[in-house]
């Protein structure tokens, strides 16, 4: 395994260092900010059906843990499908924000048991 992408799982949450590309990351006003935009690469479960990707759904922004100090935003762009003859919207569930909140599903826990 590459060095940087083993390092990057240990710092990213794992999903989005395999089934997305890092596009850009950047320091503002001391947080870090890491762009990602899924690849085109089809569901497992979607693999029989005759796909074609269409574009992307709106950026979203996660909050993760914080490294070394500074708080880390997460820019995820998820790419859609659309089935050849059904013409329906196919996408991954990805479960990665928690819901109700606009931060990664391992932070709230780490806040969660923090919190007791």
């Amino acid at each position: 395994m590459d060095t940087s992408i083993a390092i990057a799982k240990l710092l990213l949450p794992e999903i989005l260092v395999d089934y997305f590309k890092l596009t850009k990351h950047e320091v503002k006003n001391g947080e870090l900010h890491f762009h990602f935009t899924e690849l085109n690469t089809i569901p497992e479960e979607f693999k029989a059906l005759k796909l074609n990707s269409k574009g992307f759904f709106p950026e979203a922004t996660i909050q993760d843990f914080p490294i070394r100090g500074k708080k880390v935003f997460l820019h995820v762009i998820r790419r859609r499908w659309v089935e050849e003859s059904s013409k329906k919207i196919i996408t991954r569930d990805w479960q990665l924000v928690a819901k109700g909140t606009r931060i990664t599903s391992e932070f709230a826990v780490f806040l969660k048991d923090i919190s007791k």
